[in-house]
């Protein structure tokens, strides 16, 4: 008795001891995420009123939402960005989907070099690449000032594809292959075989490189200020553009805007991913 007793406190005290562990990431949590996040819904919907004596204080206002949902060239900049997000999104997986799968392929790729050279752009710093994009796209001939649209998706792609690949890499891999061979035996042809094995199993990859890369694209500005010459804006680039000039009230919200879009895409895209995987239970 007395021997389960003490290991029944040992086990307690190691157990409260572990718990600890948890409270570097609950302060992370605290001042660098929930912080920020209400900080910007503060300043987004209030307003800074200057005192005569020159002091300044937020008092609650409607202004930044109602700057936002009655400027025409903000809702363009929404429009446009979200566009181009969808648009780089389908290119990327157009693109990486194939490439991925030969990458998985232990016949194609016998080792993870060929990975690798799909991995090492992103080593560079992010502006470094896409300078060195801007001066191989003006050797081309396509610059940014004539084909601002066609410079920036460029880019878009080029930056974005490894964050395509890799989780579609890394889910193909764990393919199962007797699914395929079970398809191929019962009489399927290669495009059947895809649809009802392969694609079903490399959804939750497509569901996370679809995050990994409309997100970004939808907040991203640098690319497009430095491939564009500044003839193409994105949303990324206007809440910059407020926040270098301190307009906090309209910048904040257009952030919260950003923010209600990606809780958005985050909850679709996990609600497919719970679908794809009921399919692949269902086969």
């Amino acid at each position: 008795m007395e021997k389960s007793r003490a290991k029944r406190s040992a086990e307690r005290f190691f157990a409260f001891k572990r718990s600890y562990l948890s409270f570097p990431y609950a302060l992370f949590l605290v001042l660098f995420v929930i912080l920020p996040i209400l900080i910007i819904v503060l300043y987004a919907f209030t307003e800074t009123v200057y005192a005569a004596d020159g002091t300044e204080s937020l008092t609650f206002s409607w202004a930044a939402l109602v700057s936002f949902f009655t400027s025409p060239t903000k809702l363009n900049v929404l429009v446009v960005s979200l566009f181009l997000g969808i648009l780089n999104t389908l290119i990327c997986l157009v693109i990486g989907y194939p490439l991925a799968y030969l990458l998985a392929d232990k016949k194609v790729n016998k080792n993870v070099v060929l990975v690798m050279l799909f991995v090492m752009p992103m080593w560079i710093n992010f502006v470094l690449r896409t300078g060195a994009t801007r001066d191989v796209l003006n050797w081309l001939g396509i610059r940014g000032g004539d084909h601002p649209y066609v410079s920036t998706m460029i880019g878009l792609v080029y930056n974005y594809l490894p964050f395509t690949i890799l989780p579609l890499y890394t889910t193909m891999i764990k393919l199962d292959k007797s699914q395929i061979e079970a398809a191929r035996d019962l009489g399927a042809n290669p495009f059947q075989t895809f649809i009802h094995s392969i694609l079903p199993q490399s959804v939750p990859g497509i569901v996370s490189a679809a995050e990994m890369v409309f997100m970004p694209t939808m907040s991203s500005y640098v690319i497009s200020d430095t491939l564009s010459e500044g003839k193409l804006t994105l949303f990324g680039n206007i809440i910059y553009l407020n926040f270098s000039q301190s307009q906090w009230n309209e910048g904040s919200f257009m952030a919260l805007v950003m923010l209600v879009l990606i809780a958005i895409s985050m909850v679709a895209t996990r609600k497919f991913r719970g679908d794809g995987e009921r399919k692949v239970g269902a086969w």
